[in-house]
């Protein structure tokens, strides 16, 4: 789970641990000679399946697992899990897969396997380099042990009524040479109030550990931000439900200031949400318009732009809650419920549910159920920026005369209390605390600052660096090596991070691997001479990323 942002602009306890114990965990390793496709523009871009058809290919997948996991070359062992299957345009699968060893799950073991339409193997995305073997399947700490130093741990970063149910024994794989080792989820809540799932993995063998991260991702209607809206309902009786029956029936719910459960579905007798003004009130249904609105463009975006058919790409909606907790300055996406949840902001005057907000916590979602970003390190700030990216890509698809599209973020919710955003895509260091440009210490930052990394690629990509004004916002992108860089225009850019996030990432894919892949995915819609390609890589060396 991600919020929206980081409440303290510092490198926590839990992200600088991490990153010493596994510095280069966000390694992405390619096998094949095929590893930059040439292929016909536009042949390899994501093809719309069916749920029916999306299910078929899966199915078929995964009865193949064994034979597949042979031909790689995995050992016998190891098996397959088939997460997903994208399907391009040519015929080409792009078959995502989780591993088991001995029965374990392997975490950072995740692969790709890319097959031509002729069914020959092109090539493998591999998350972890080494062979998954560990000397010995019996560990020599208790998993009591394991859950308790996980506990502990999370309260030492300030978590505030932490639990545990426990620990499971896991192959790590996420950081070198895979080891027998714990899995703990530790729940309660943070330090503001956001749900925690800090994963905490332990070695067995020596109780040390090796690995954390967090899993919580944060972050007619008349709308606080957007102005009049039209929103889908459905009648019950004498009452509309705020429920989108056209897009994957997404409800819309009313924590009323709780900060557990669904709530109450919004309702309304007379087909129309909210007022259009903030109200301190916990039974406003303005942000609910808001909520509502947010989800049917994130959906729409997603559907228009890539042909996804909702997060999981199954044609299945999550659902939305409001007025989480009492003055919560945070918004988060939830996978263990599928669901986005907003606060009201301080003095609950200032909800959360602005349209690029909505956008980039949705977007952690497909994130998670694609590539499966790891939420800590270079690979945590990947997972942010791809949220703000998509995010942003919601706000201009939308096309909003109350809420333009900008490559600023969350501009409207004012929580730095000045009128100033969140984010800056042009010149991330803006903010106070995101970074420009690649370092050997940028993964040390808090995801939220070194997704500026990322972020300032994905605005040089899209328009190019130097002074600009695009609907009425001004941008002066600099540049680390001083070369001056053509953007291809957004929609490419967006295709472009879609489809290297979808086909070439993996869970440990870090800024080196991040290049790699979208020069992949760029090799693959566009041809690797065309002058997209050229552009995807001058526009990573102009944040230090080469």
């Amino acid at each position: 789970m991600s919020p929206l942002y980081a409440r303290h602009k510092r490198t926590t306890l839990a992200i600088a641990t991490a990153v010493a114990a596994g510095a280069l965990l966000a390694t992405g390793v390619t096998t094949s000679a095929s590893a930059q496709p040439t292929a016909k523009p536009l042949a390899a871009a994501p093809t719309q399946l069916s749920a029916a058809a999306r299910t078929t290919l899966i199915q078929h997948a995964q009865a193949d697992a064994a034979d597949t996991a042979h031909a790689i070359g995995l050992g016998a062992k190891e098996k397959l899990v088939v997460k997903d299957v994208v399907k391009d345009v040519d015929g080409t699968l792009h078959t995502r897969y989780e591993r088991t060893y001995a029965g374990l799950p392997v975490l950072g073991g995740d692969l790709i396997v890319h097959t031509a339409k002729s069914g020959k193997t092109q090539g493998v995305t591999k998350a972890a380099k080494s062979a998954i073997k560990v000397s010995s399947l019996k560990p020599q700490i208790t998993a009591a042990k394991a859950e308790k130093q996980a506990v502990s741990a999370a309260r030492t970063l300030g978590s505030a009524k932490t639990t545990a149910d426990g620990a499971r024994k896991v192959i790590w794989a996420g950081s070198g040479k895979p080891v027998l080792a714990y899995e703990t989820v530790v729940g309660g809540l943070q330090d503001d109030g956001t749900p925690n799932q800090l994963h905490v993995i332990t070695d067995a063998a020596t109780g040390k550990k090796l690995y954390e991260y967090q899993g919580i991702e944060n972050a007619t209607g008349k709308t606080l931000y957007s102005g009049t809206v039209t929103l889908n309902s459905v009648q019950s009786g004498s009452t509309y439900q705020l429920t989108d029956s056209a897009r994957g029936n997404h409800k819309t719910y009313n924590l009323a200031r709780k900060t557990s459960g669904t709530g109450t579905l919004v309702a309304s007798s007379t087909n129309v949400f909210g007022t259009g003004t903030a109200s301190t009130s916990s039974s406003d249904q303005t942000a609910a318009a808001d909520a509502a609105y947010g989800a049917a463009e994130t959906w729409d975006f997603y559907k228009s732009t890539f042909g996804r058919s909702g997060i999981k790409n199954n044609g299945v909606g999550a659902y939305s809650r409001v007025h989480y907790g009492n003055a919560y300055v945070n918004a988060f996406w939830d996978d263990s419920c599928f669901c986005m949840t907003y606060g009201d902001g301080s003095g609950n005057a200032d909800p959360l549910t602005s349209l690029d907000v909505a956008g980039h916590e949705m977007s952690h979602g497909v994130t998670s159920n694609t590539a499966g970003l790891n939420y800590s390190g270079e690979s945590g700030g990947l997972n942010e920026a791809t949220s703000d990216i998509f995010g942003t890509g919601v706000e201009f698809f939308a096309n909003n005369a109350s809420d333009p599209g900008d490559y600023l973020i969350g501009e409207k919710i004012d929580i730095n209390g000045d009128g100033t955003p969140l984010r800056y895509m042009d010149k991330p260091s803006k903010d106070g605390g995101s970074a420009d440009y690649w370092s050997s210490s940028v993964g040390n930052l808090d995801v939220h600052y070194s997704s500026g990394v990322a972020n300032h690629f994905f605005y040089l990509l899209s328009e190019g660096s130097g002074s600009k004004t695009i609907n009425g916002v001004s941008y002066n992108s600099p540049t680390y090596n001083g070369a001056t860089v053509t953007g291809i225009g957004r929609a490419k850019a967006l295709q472009i991070w879609y489809k290297a996030l979808t086909t070439y990432m993996t869970s440990t894919t870090n800024y080196k691997a991040a290049r790699t892949a979208t020069l992949n995915a760029a090799s693959a819609l566009y041809g690797s001479t065309s002058t997209e390609y050229q552009a995807v890589a001058a526009a990573w060396s102009a944040v230090n990323v080469s």
